[in-house]
């Protein structure tokens, strides 16, 4: 059979980004970064340089994904549609729980090269995987006062009560914010999936969150444009034709500046529900449950991202009715101007008309008079004639004359009449 030439491409796309194998103490350090397309291109020949540097086959340029090992460290790097992904995976974990995050887990590799990396940090994060206890032991109590803020604690019971995850979803001296994971003899594979569900919770919400700072300052914009609207429909209804075509030229720059704003931030705000949607999913995956009193990341993620996201939703909800509403109203008025201009038209040819019809009527006269003239002429050209060819014809010019007025006058009125005849056939085509 023939197969489709992208059967295999789709087929492949749900194993494209592999959950990581995870031993257990480890250290992780994830860095999201927004890129453009440019950017993106470069990130991926910066990747290929360190894959060179340590004789390691590189990416295919088309590739999204990349996940290596060097030395003792794993590598994974994904490319997104508008943003990168780096993540570093060391094994072990300092003893002191104080120093668990004073090392990057990227260390490793060199750091003119990390320096390096094209695009702008947008997320920054540790994730440090505790060892493990046993199944029947209880579950201990880390020292937690030293790294995370107490007073800001999220943790949670995940993976189907097989884990703990504890966090402050602050930004840290180092710049990066920071989860703690105890679980208990979980798989390399579980443990995998769930720190990359953790990533992607705090990747994806910051990603949200760009379109927040869009909403608020677009926010008074739209409320002037709105009151600029009802004064534009308050006109509408007071208005004369030539207000009206002044208050059209109004609207239509009105709509234009709308149309402009929407087509600028449309995207944004489309995405972020994209994100937003991916978060909470995310959080669906974890299987949380609450413990010790303390609040859960699903219950701050509603309590304090659902809000903004609102925020977002709505601002992109109002962008939207004010185009829709500047639309009606531009065709509404659009309309009526329409129906003035056709009623100045009709009035215009109702006007041309009478103006046709009256020179007509002159021409008719016109020509009754020409038809007097040519007569007045051709007669006196026959008394004339016979004048001159008297001796011969022994007719008196004058009788000569005044016989030839009916026929020549006839023979004139016939003329015209056959002239407006052969106008009109050529007229109808």
């Amino acid at each position: 059979m023939h197969e489709h030439r992208l059967r295999r491409q789709l087929h492949n796309e749900i194993h494209a980004r592999p959950f990581e194998r995870l031993p257990a103490p480890c250290l992780i350090s994830h860095l999201a970064l927004r890129a453009d397309a440019a950017q993106q291109a470069q990130a991926h020949a910066h990747l290929c340089r360190l894959l060179a540097d340590h004789h390691l086959p590189q990416p295919a340029a088309d590739s999204s994904f990349c996940s290596v090992r060097i030395a003792t460290l794993q590598l994974r790097w994904e490319r997104h549609g508008e943003f990168l992904t780096y993540t570093f995976i060391r094994p072990g974990l300092a003893s002191n729980a104080a120093a668990w995050f004073d090392a990057n887990a990227g260390d490793g590799l060199p750091e003119d090269w990390r320096a390096q990396i094209p695009g702008e940090l947008l997320c920054a994060l540790h994730v440090a995987l505790l060892p493990e206890v046993a199944e029947d032991a209880p579950w201990p109590e880390p020292d937690l006062d030293a790294v995370l803020d107490a007073d800001a604690l999220v943790a949670s019971e995940v993976a189907d009560g097989q884990a703990r995850v504890y966090t402050d979803l602050r930004i840290h001296a180092d710049g990066h914010g920071r989860f703690a994971v105890v679980g208990r003899e979980l798989s390399a594979r579980r443990r995998g999936r769930m720190a990359q569900r953790l990533l992607d919770i705090e990747t994806y919400r910051l990603l949200a969150l760009l379109a927040l700072p869009v909403a608020r300052a677009i926010g008074p914009q739209l409320a002037g444009f709105e009151s600029e609207l009802a004064q534009i429909m308050d006109a509408m209804r007071a208005g004369t034709g030539e207000r009206d075509r002044q208050t059209l030229e109004q609207l239509s720059r009105l709509a234009a500046t709308v149309e402009g704003l929407y087509a600028q931030h449309h995207a944004r705000f489309t995405a972020a529900a994209a994100y937003y949607d991916l978060v909470e999913r995310r959080i669906q995956d974890l299987h949380e449950q609450p413990f010790g009193g303390l609040q859960t990341i699903g219950q701050f993620m509603d309590r304090r991202l659902s809000p903004a996201m609102q925020t977002c939703a709505h601002t992109a909800r109002r962008l939207q009715a004010l185009s829709e509403r500047i639309s009606r109203c531009s065709n509404l008025l659009r309309t009526r101007v329409e129906v003035q201009m056709q009623q100045q038209n009709r009035e215009l040819l109702a006007s041309m008309n009478r103006r046709q019809y009256l020179q007509l009527r002159l021409q008719q006269t016109v020509e009754g008079l020409s038809v007097a003239a040519i007569t007045y002429y051709a007669s006196s050209l026959v008394g004339h004639l016979f004048g001159a060819a008297q001796p011969w014809l022994h007719i008196g010019p004058e009788r000569a004359q005044g016989v030839s007025i009916p026929f020549i006058g006839l023979l004139v009125w016939l003329g015209l009449r056959r002239a407006h005849q052969m106008l009109a056939r050529v007229e109808q085509g």
